[in-house]
């Protein structure tokens, strides 16, 4: 139910659980004739949300503090909800220093191939975003853009084909060039793998196929097959060729540095494999790029489903199941938001955010496991981003994209703000936003521009304002208060940058206005990105007061004066 005083003093005498503005809130009688809110604990000394303090006095005063607490809590969630929250920042408490880089994965699909309407706009934002730490993951779907030998060899002769992956490739390089990328070849050719018969694949190369991905064991158990492969792949790019596996020379003249390299993508679920085998297919990669000499450092697990295969973490990050000399630069995983079909525009804004709530508390169990077992490794969250219901059905025969409302890429993006602000404060070192084209058959809701033209949607806009406004080396500091004293509805980020500016991200997780007052903000800069500013740059605006109005799912940054 929506916030209104006539609502509060239902909830305040009614034992139930409800929900204001979708923030879940259970009530139970104890203590006390009234309702108290639960489990906000009553605790000697402790100051609650209105300024009513707990002294430890007594049954009838703890009593008389339960409602008292929940009446001013209630009371606040009211403000709150009504559209008037408060940010108070404690400018001269830093947190820790942020080293969080945001960034995005460009997935191969054909709408980025040479001479489509997408191809040169895409791939200028890319170039003019200037990130680091760009994903470029050619995946299975597109079997002819993605594996380079595509039948083993046979008749003396291989199959070693680059003519259709480089272009997309070289483009991708040349537009991130000056900066770190992560390349990853995710599929494997088929045939390395045990099947019934052979895996056959689109003679077309823009022809989608979710079937290329068949078996579960490899033909050579030992996993050096598959690593050979991916050596000689990245030799090609980087070593100006390669010798296949009958001696003969490919030459490419390609000389590019390539940073990272990420072994496989969401093992998982990608022929299910598991945390022991895929730790030797690593540890065989690792090995046959050294032998090589190829120069790359190298990212792990790719996870789909972190909070459901926590056995990869605690077996992959303990340094005793890798063989000696093997490094643990980085580790990965994914989340996407995803609503159920019945679920409307208007409720998908709790959905996302509760969900990516749940995924920053599995960032936390993740954490500590890292921490304790491979502390000196790096994180990448590389997909972050929403899923709708309808892509989850785009593999089903007829099926046709259901349109995508505008105010849906401006709910993405502020998730996506959220998440990065939330995963900055936890020191995750990059946040990746999936991704830079989703099209109708290659999940479209995770786009970041017009399938149509390659221009920019609010999830890109979201994505620079972040990155030409935060930057790893800035001090993120305090805000007042605890977690019964925020606003559920507003997310802020204070942060004095390297260059001695205050500076605060905040993010409206509803899609209405909020007035938010921001002590300072007078006289300062603030730029958005909202539904108001939709598909075009966000816009710059100078703030007359201390008080500003976010539209729905505003991502703004105030630069204080």
């Amino acid at each position: 139910m929506r916030a209104g005083p006539a609502a509060s003093v239902v909830l305040l005498i009614a034992p139930i659980r409800c929900e204001l503005d979708g923030i879940p809130l259970r009530f139970a009688m104890r203590n006390s004739p009234v309702a108290r809110i639960w489990p906000l604990p009553v605790s000697r000394g402790r100051q609650y949300p209105c300024g009513f303090a707990d002294r430890g006095t007594g049954m009838r005063s703890r009593s008389w503090q339960s409602f008292a607490s929940a009446a001013c809590f209630l009371l606040w969630v009211a403000s709150a909800l009504q559209g008037q929250v408060t940010i108070d920042v404690n400018w001269n408490r830093a947190e820790r220093v942020l080293a969080t880089t945001p960034t995005l994965q460009v997935v191969v699909n054909p709408p980025l191939r040479r001479g489509t309407p997408v191809h040169d706009n895409a791939f200028a934002a890319l170039h003019d975003l200037g990130a680091d730490y760009v994903r470029y993951v050619p995946w299975l779907p597109y079997p002819k853009l993605g594996v380079a030998e595509l039948e083993p060899p046979a008749a003396g002769k291989t199959s070693w084909d680059f003519s259709l992956i480089d272009p997309m490739t070289i483009d991708f390089l040349e537009a991130t060039k000056g900066h770190s990328v992560i390349l990853n070849f995710s599929t494997v050719p088929q045939w390395m793998y045990k099947t019934d018969k052979p895996v056959v694949y689109p003679a077309d190369p823009d022809q989608v196929t979710w079937n290329y991905e068949q078996g579960t064991e490899l033909r050579d158990p030992s996993g050096q097959e598959v690593a050979d492969y991916f050596a000689r792949l990245l030799a090609w790019y980087t070593q100006g060729g390669f010798t296949d596996e009958l001696g003969k020379r490919h030459e490419s003249g390609y000389r590019y540095a390539i940073p990272y390299w990420e072994v496989l993508n969401e093992p998982d679920f990608e022929h299910h494999i598991s945390p022991e085998t895929y730790t030797r297919l690593y540890d065989a990669i690792v090995e046959s790029f050294k032998r090589q000499h190829i120069e790359t450092k190298f990212v792990g697990l790719a996870l789909a489903m972190p909070s459901l295969v926590p056995g990869y973490f605690e077996y992959f990050l303990d340094p005793k199941n890798h063989k000696p000399g093997i490094p643990l630069d980085f580790i990965s995983y994914h989340f996407y938001a995803s609503p159920t079909p019945d679920q409307t525009p208007e409720v998908q804004q709790y959905t996302f955010f509760a969900q990516a709530d749940g995924f920053l508390n599995v960032v936390r169990y993740i954490e500590a496991i890292r921490k304790r077992l491979s502390p000196e490794t790096r994180t990448t969250v590389d997909e972050i981003g929403a899923i709708s219901a309808d892509d989850s059905e785009q593999g089903e025969p007829g099926h046709q994209a259901k349109p995508i409302p505008n105010s849906y890429w401006s709910l993405t993006g502020a998730m996506y703000a959220y998440l990065f602000a939330d995963l900055a404060r936890q020191g995750i070192d990059v946040a990746g936003e999936s991704q830079l084209v989703g099209y109708p058959t290659q999940f479209p809701s995770v786009s970041m521009v017009d399938w149509r033209d390659g221009k920019q949607n609010p999830r890109f806009w979201v994505l620079k304002l972040l990155k030409d406004n935060f930057a790893p080396g800035d001090r993120m500091v305090e805000l007042a208060g605890d977690l019964f004293s925020r606003s559920p509805l507003i997310y802020a980020m204070p942060v004095m940058t390297r260059e001695g500016r205050k500076r605060v991200l905040l993010v409206n997780k509803r899609d209405r206005s909020i007035e938010v007052s921001l002590a300072g903000a007078a006289g300062g800069v603030v730029e958005f990105a909202d539904q108001t500013t939709g598909f075009g740059p966000p816009a710059r605006a100078s703030v007359e007061g201390d008080k500003l109005t976010l539209n729905g799912y505003a991502v703004a940054v105030v630069t204080l004066r």
